[in-house]
């Protein structure tokens, strides 16, 4: 035979010189769930080993990511029922949840680099991603209201806003009102193609978002549709948009890949809750080894393209790349 190709699979230090895939902590950022009170850290039920964090307590868990070398977190806040309605008010309340997170975490954790979520449903009374009326979500009237929720981030001190709405024209609007302020320095991360998933639904249990009607549907993308996604990205990158996003991640490795060979900007992927919560449960049955399990997959993310990984293993994978 000419061709040996086992012949570069011999040990570990060939593997190791000629991979072409590497993952760093660089490539990760850590969702982090923020909740009121003091000294508080709850575990999920549907997100093993994940937790929601007062903001004392997320100050504690930021500053081990970064001592260990993870150097950007998502973060998402929690609304409380009481201050939830139909216009999620409470999402542009500069003394708000997360408002007021931002700024504490950036006080004590100057170097983090912080990106936050721009939606509606955790504020909002039905759960959905909009303004509700007669049980259609309106378009326009949630832009405005995104746009102003993420000014009130990027005042607080966000680095990066990152809509997760799917709403038409979004982007637009927050590049323009963050210009109107002067924040030329903040980002807008897209949540380009975000297709509507079932693997979102521990989720929705973190922030207490479940739908009071129907579906995600009318706004979030059609598992089926590949070019849809490119149009999206196409339309976003356009409005002002930094990096785009792909979410889940696994089940659309593919649109990651189609993506980051089509558009020059960096490509980030969501590596969602039920995609975790898959490993995890499957692991406790003893049916796969978790640490392998969670190598691979994240591999995979980044092979299929990814330049930015938002995962829960965020802080398991520091260990399994070392």
């Amino acid at each position: 035979m000419l061709q040996r190709p086992r012949i570069l699979r011999k040990n570990r230090a060939i593997r190791e010189l000629i991979s072409e895939t590497i993952l760093s902590p660089n490539d990760l950022v850590a969702p982090i769930f923020i909740i009121e009170g003091e000294n508080k850290k709850e575990e999920i039920p549907s997100l093993p080993n994940y937790f929601r964090y007062s903001i004392d307590k997320a100050i504690e868990e930021v500053k081990i990511l970064f001592s260990l070398g993870i150097k950007s977190i998502l973060l998402f806040a929690k609304c409380e029922d009481h201050l939830k309605d139909i216009l999620g008010t409470e999402a542009t309340n500069q003394n708000g949840l997360m408002q007021r997170a931002i700024r504490e975490i950036r006080s004590a954790c100057p170097d983090i680099y912080i990106m936050t979520d721009v939606a509606l449903d955790p504020y909002s009374i039905s759960g959905h991603d909009g303004i509700v009326e007669n049980e259609e979500i309106l378009n326009d009237k949630t832009v405005e209201v995104l746009s102003q929720m993420a000014l009130t981030h990027a005042l607080s001190g966000a680095d990066m806003v990152a809509p997760s709405d799917m709403m038409d024209g979004r982007i637009a609007a927050i590049r323009t009102k963050l210009e109107e302020a002067e924040l030329t320095n903040v980002g807008i991360l897209a949540y380009s193609a975000k297709y509507a998933s079932c693997f979102y639904g521990p989720f929705r249990d973190v922030l207490n978002s479940n739908l009071s009607f129907g579906d995600k549907k009318t706004y979030q993308m059609d598992p089926r549709n590949r070019l849809e996604a490119i149009r999206e990205v196409e339309l976003d990158i356009s409005e002002g948009a930094d990096i785009v996003m792909v979410k889940p991640a696994l089940s659309y490795l593919d649109i990651i890949r189609e993506i980051k060979n089509r558009f020059n900007v960096p490509v980030c992927a969501y590596h969602v809750s039920g995609e975790y919560s898959m490993i995890k449960a499957a692991s406790e049955k003893g049916w796969l080894n978790e640490k392998d399990a969670i190598l691979e997959t994240t591999t995979s993310i980044k092979r299929a393209g990814a330049d930015i990984i938002i995962t829960y293993f965020a802080k398991d994978l520091i260990s399994l790349i070392d």
